[in-house]
Order: C-alpha cells, then sequence, then structure tokens
C-alpha cells in the first residue's frame, strides 16, 4: 500500500486519484496524522506491507512534498534521488482551485521522475477534461494556444490534448442550437439486468428477482412521471435516455406501459433524440423492438462489451457472440437507422489480438457509433469485492489498442465526439464515442458538458439542475430497489423542494 500524510485535511480525492493513476492496483490512504489524533493511524488495520509515503506539507506560501520508502533506502538512481523532494511557491492572492493544481504539477512532477511513468492525461483526474478546451474555445482561444496550455498547465500529452480540443470543437458544432436556459433532457432508469457482470457496480439488479415485481417498480416510476412531466411542463424537452440496467429487460407490455406514460405526461414536439439502451442482446427481440419503433424511439444502443466468446463466459454475460449480431440483423430488419454499439477495453484476459477481433466483428456490421470504454473497476464490482478469487486474472489497456480502436472506427466512416473519464481506469485512458455524421448521441455530450439540466427519473438516478450562473445542484434518488418504490413519495418530495 501507499500512505499518504499531510500536515492538514485538503484535496484528499485529487492526491488520491492521482497517486493511483501511478500505481493501479495498489491502496492507497490519505490521512492527517495531526488532525485526525486520537484516530487509527492511516493503514493501522491493514496488514499490506507500505511501499512508499508521501509527506505533503502547506506552510506559509508553500508546498512541500517529500517521497519516503518505509526502509529509508533509496535506490541510488539519480532519477529517483532527485524526485525525492520537491517544493513551490504559492503567490500572496491564490486562490483554492489554483492550490489545488499547483499541488498536482508538484505531485505529478515528482512521481512521474520517480516512477519514470508519463501519463496520457497528466495531472488531470476529473472525468470531464473535454471541460477545459471547451471554456477556453468559447473565451476565443485558438486551438494552439490551448494545447499549449493543457500541456504545460495539466501536464496532458500532444495526443490527448489534441483529442480533447478535436472533441470540444465537435461538441460545440453539435450543441450550438440548443437553449440551455429554456431546455432539458430526460433520463429514465430500469435497474434490471438479465445477470450481473463481474466489473459492474451500477445499482441494478438480476431481473430473474423481481421478475414478479416489476409492474410494482413501474407503479412507484409513474407517480414520478407523473410528477417530473408537470414540474418542467413550461421547459422544452431537446432529449430523452431510457437507460438501466437493462431497459430491455421489461417485457413488451412493460415497455410499451412506459412509453405511453412518458409520452401522456412530456411535450416531445421538440425532442431531437430519444434513445432506449437495448443493451444485452439475451434481452432483445422482435416483439420488443417493434414496440420501440411503434412509439419512435430514434436510437439504440446493442452492447456486445467483447465479440469473444471466452471474455463473455467469463465476466457474467449470459449471451453469446451470434446471439449480438442476431439482434444488430433483425434491428435493422425492422428500420431502426442509428444503432450504437458499446464496447470494453481491458476486460480479463484480453490483450491485443482480442480486441482487434472485437474491432473488426464489431465494424463489420456497420454500426451508427459505437462507444469504446476502457474498464474502470469500482469497489462494489465484484472485482473488486473478491480480490483473491480474481487475482491470476490480468487486465490490459494501453495507448497502443486505443488508437488501434480509433484507427477501426475511422475505417468504419466514425469520428470522435464525445469522451469522458472514470476513476481507476485501465491505464488510465478514456472512453470515446464514435460516431457517423448526423448519429452522434446528443445526450451524451449533454451528460458530459453539464451545460443543460437533466431530470432522472427511476431508482438510482440523479437529477442535475444547471443554474445560469454555472452553479449545478443534484437530487439524488436512492439506489435499492425495494427503497426507491417503499420511499418513491420522499423521491417526489426531494425533488419538488429543488426544482
Amino acid at each position: 500500500m501507499i500512505e499518504v500524510h499531510q500536515n492538514k485535511n485538503d484535496f484528499e480525492y485529487d492526491i488520491h486519484s492521482l497517486v493511483r493513476a501511478f500505481y493501479p492496483g495498489v491502496d492507497v490512504t490519505v490521512s492527517c496524522p495531526e488532525e485526525n489524533a486520537g484516530q487509527k493511524a492511516a493503514g493501522e488495520e491493514d496488514q499490506e506491507e507500505c511501499i512508499l509515503r508521501i509527506m505533503i506539507t502547506y506552510g506559509d506560501n508553500e508546498i512541500s512534498i517529500c517521497l519516503e520508502e518505509p526502509s529509508g533506502d533509496l535506490q541510488e538512481s539519480s532519477g529517483k534521488d532527485a524526485a525525492r523532494k520537491g517544493s513551490i511557491a504559492l503567490g500572496q492572492d491564490f486562490d483554492r482551485a489554483e492550490t489545488k493544481n499547483v499541488l498536482k504539477q508538484l505531485l505529478y512532477d515528482l512521481l512521474s521522475a520517480y516512477t519514470g511513468q508519463k501519463l496520457p492525461w497528466g495531472n488531470l483526474t476529473g472525468i470531464r477534461p473535454t471541460k477545459i478546451p471547451m471554456g477556453l474555445l468559447e473565451k476565443g482561444w485558438k486551438n494552439t494556444e490551448i494545447a499549449a496550455y493543457m500541456r504545460d498547465k495539466y501536464r496532458c500529452s500532444s495526443e490527448k490534448a489534441a483529442l480533447g480540443i478535436m472533441i470540444a470543437n465537435r461538441e460545440r458544432h453539435l450543441l450550438k442550437e440548443f437553449d440551455y436556459a429554456r431546455g432539458y433532457s430526460l433520463y429514465v432508469g430500469i435497474p434490471f439486468c438479465p445477470s450481473i457482470c463481474l466489473y459492474c457496480s451500477f445499482s441494478s439488479s438480476p431481473i430473474s428477482v423481481w421478475k414478479d415485481r416489476v409492474d410494482e417498480y413501474l407503479d412507484a416510476l409513474e407517480k414520478e412521471i407523473v410528477y417530473g412531466g408537470g414540474a418542467y411542463r413550461d421547459k422544452i424537452l431537446d432529449t430523452v435516455y431510457i437507460g438501466g440496467g437493462t431497459p430491455t429487460t421489461l417485457e413488451p407490455y412493460q415497455m410499451d406501459r412506459l412509453l405511453t406514460l412518458l409520452e401522456q405526461n412530456f411535450d416531445y414536439s421538440h425532442v431531437k433524440e430519444f434513445t432506449v439502451e437495448a443493451g444485452r442482446p439475451d434481452s432483445i427481440t422482435k416483439e420488443k423492438l417493434e414496440v420501440l419503433k411503434e412509439h419512435g424511439i430514434s436510437r439504440i444502443s446493442i452492447n456486445p462489451q467483447t465479440m469473444n466468446q471466452k471474455t463473455l463466459d467469463l465476466i457474467g454475460r449470459k449471451h453469446t457472440v451470434r446471439e449480438t449480431a442476431d439482434a444488430f440483423r433483425l434491428a435493422r430488419e425492422l428500420g431502426f437507422d442509428n444503432i450504437n454499439m458499446d464496447l470494453i477495453v481491458g476486460l480479463p484476459g484480453e490483450e491485443k489480438p482480442e480486441v482487434e477481433h472485437t474491432m473488426q466483428e464489431v465494424m463489420a456490421m456497420g454500426p451508427d457509433s459505437i462507444t469504446v470504454h476502457s474498464l474502470a473497476v469500482k469497489r462494489a464490482a465484484r472485482l473488486s469485492m473478491f480480490k483473491d478469487e480474481y487475482k491470476e486474472l490480468t487486465f490490459t489497456n494501453n495507448m497502443e489498442i486505443m488508437d488501434m480502436t480509433s484507427r477501426y472506427a475511422a475505417l468504419g466512416g466514425l469520428s470522435p465526439y464525445y469522451l469522458y473519464r472514470q476513476k481507476n481506469m485501465a491505464g488510465n485512458l478514456e472512453n470515446v464515442g464514435y460516431a457517423r455524421t448526423g448519429k452522434a448521441g446528443l445526450y451524451n455530450i449533454l451528460m458530459m458538458e453539464e451545460k443543460q439540466s437533466i431530470l432522472a427519473l427511476g431508482a438510482g438516478a440523479s437529477t442535475k439542475i444547471v443554474y445560469p450562473d454555472g452553479r449545478i445542484e443534484r437530487v439524488e434518488n436512492v439506489k435499492d430497489i425495494k427503497n426507491y418504490v417503499e420511499r418513491i413519495d420522499e423521491m417526489i418530495d426531494r425533488k419538488r423542494s429543488r426544482l
């Protein structure tokens, strides 16, 4: 494990994320022994060996960092020796944001020299790196100026700075017709899946557990839909996204009920995109797709994650490669002309050849968009909760693999249009959406750039209220399905107090 000690509690999240980026898979604790006197010292209950201590001191207009090996015996390497200590002076007028930035610059530079690594996204730890170039473009900066700024201030690689700027420019073009002040988007969550994947931490439950109670969930959701439609009746609905979970775990009559409820309570006259995440191929049937078509759904996702059967079996996806191809073909036959496919790079046991096979198989189908995710394993996933059981698994992702997926997307006529990152991503890389012209997922961009309010309904859904001054507030629904059903009036009251 790695211990980080500070002389005051500050910036714990950013420090933890940056250290973990250099040491993936290693437990990191961040503490302030002075302020936490009387409590257990960081890592005291853990039996893991400490491989590195990082001492951060905030002084008068200065930040100092020292890296210490517990043995006190640093290798006689000029690079490591030079990287042991560093400090940076702060101006008298530094605010909190600037202080955080210089702290991350110093910590990144020390760890980079100490480990010999350069991270693709430098010291950026947030999930929305395109917000930086987007904001600077809106101020009139040139692309070259933004690239230099991202390389210098955030230590981004030239490749990632260029990717972020290119996507920010495309997002600006795609969003230019949106009225952020009057418009909003709608998210509806269906928290059921055919099975729970090894890496999944979403608030979903196996449909087998809830099969006889799905209508009970829809009863509660109906109450929230009726309230939401009334609360937002004077606003313009721009995009709708039904996600999960796997929405197509609903039976055809249940999907019809849900879509009819939405039509009855929301004004679709300005809707530019309506997405249903059909998701798991084993949940898709002709009857369900026909219901979606009858209700005018303009965009669906069919998500294989991988086209390697061995991996599908390992991660707990109870469908075959053939079922993915059959579901895609069926959707095309029924007239769906905007189909997205989600893929994951970094799945256990998959190296470049396996990922390349997936890209070849997927691009041969001709999807209208794909989203390439870098695996991010969160604490709530089985993969994290039962580490010993899966300790023999390998997880590989790197720039070479991501560049390869980008080349296949380009050969298929797809261009990058949105990007986001998550904590603990394999290779410290990113998720990128690629699409044909006119087929970009608008909801995805609106959600990531946080320029528009999103009304979110269902278990685990998070409503995001974006104010004209840029301030953002969130209203959370409980994740547990049983609690959501039993406390639906409370969920509505939470919104009523804020909307």
